[in-house]
């Protein structure tokens, strides 16, 4: 069995997207229609930087996504791929998510690009700027990233955001609490505390207004049920329906991103092969989490030809 993976924010960079359109009509043409869905040179931003805009949450979201969906269009035009055929699951980190759901073909492309690009200003008009932090803890499992970041609460929010694999966990919330979980970190037997780059404090209670913004606008879009089931990130297991896909984007915005947890629920349920489409992110994860898996990432042209002769 197979699943088709879909990666998350961080996993942007300036350049992203270029060699590809170049190569191919079919990924110009999709870079272009997330333009069109924008009214947005997004893909200049994304070839052309500046850094700064393609770092901004409402940019990087859909720029991420674009960037993934864009390698599976090229496979299906000029391949006869097809991902009905070839795969079992789809799954995303975090915005991850959308890309599986709109390669699942639940959503089509512009509506992907818009819901991204609302998510990514709402969650930055969620929390002032400087008033909520991210922080990864390595070398810790959730349990003693669970530990630590109720010892550096105090009264604060400081929750785990995202239980990324038995190594990584990042923790989210108020500023001072993560600095006072990072301070804290060797008493708590984990080898390092990393303030992460970020704009806002994503995947905790601090998102509340955004997850509201984000059931507005669910409520309002078009889905259809995905050609494949996603492993949902607050669940870490299957789902189909469109009702409850929706639902669980908004949980999303708030709840913990299970993706160790899923992995392993994949894992378990016979997934074998493990496919990431626009980056090389999730596949180091999956290979800590299930380590006899096999793990394929697909960013460039070559990736592309190699995944076509084997998938």
């Amino acid at each position: 069995m197979r699943a088709f993976l879909f990666p998350g924010q961080g996993s942007q960079s300036v350049g992203m997207g270029k060699a590809l359109a170049d190569a191919s009509p079919a990924a110009k043409e999709l870079f272009q229609e997330v333009d069109d869905a924008l009214s947005q040179h997004l893909f200049r931003i994304m070839v052309e930087g500046p850094e700064s805009d393609l770092t901004l949450t409402e940019n990087a979201q859909p720029a991420i996504m674009a960037n993934a969906l864009a390698t599976l269009r090229v496979m299906q035009r000029e391949g006869g791929f097809s991902l009905a055929e070839k795969g079992d699951f789809v799954a995303g980190h975090s915005l991850g998510e959308y890309s599986a759901l709109c390669a699942a073909e639940a959503f089509d492309i512009g509506t992907t690009a818009k819901l991204l690009k609302l998510r990514g200003r709402a969650m930055q008009a969620a929390v002032p700027v400087g008033e909520g932090a991210m922080a990864a803890l390595l070398g810790a499992d959730i349990e003693k990233a669970q530990a630590l970041a109720d010892a550096a609460a105090e009264g604060e929010v400081c929750t785990v955001a995202n239980d990324n694999d038995p190594t990584q966990v990042v923790i989210s919330g108020h500023r001072g609490a993560i600095e006072r979980a990072v301070a804290l970190v060797k008493d708590h037997g984990i080898k390092r505390g990393v303030l992460l780059p970020v704009s806002a404090p994503f995947h905790c209670p601090l998102m509340q207004p955004a997850a509201e913004a984000m059931e507005e606008a669910l409520g309002k879009a078009a889905i259809n049920t995905p050609l494949l089931p996603v492993y949902a990130n607050v669940l870490a297991s299957a789902i189909a329906d469109p009702e409850e896909i929706k639902r669980r984007l908004v949980e999303q915005v708030t709840g913990r991103v299970r993706w160790r947890e899923s992995v392993a629920a994949m894992w378990d349920a016979g997934v074998t092969e493990f496919v990431e489409l626009g980056g090389k992110v999730l596949g180091p994860m999956v290979k800590r989490i299930a380590p006899d898996a096999t793990v394929r990432s697909i960013v460039t042209m070559d990736d592309v030809e190699a995944a076509l002769g084997a998938l």
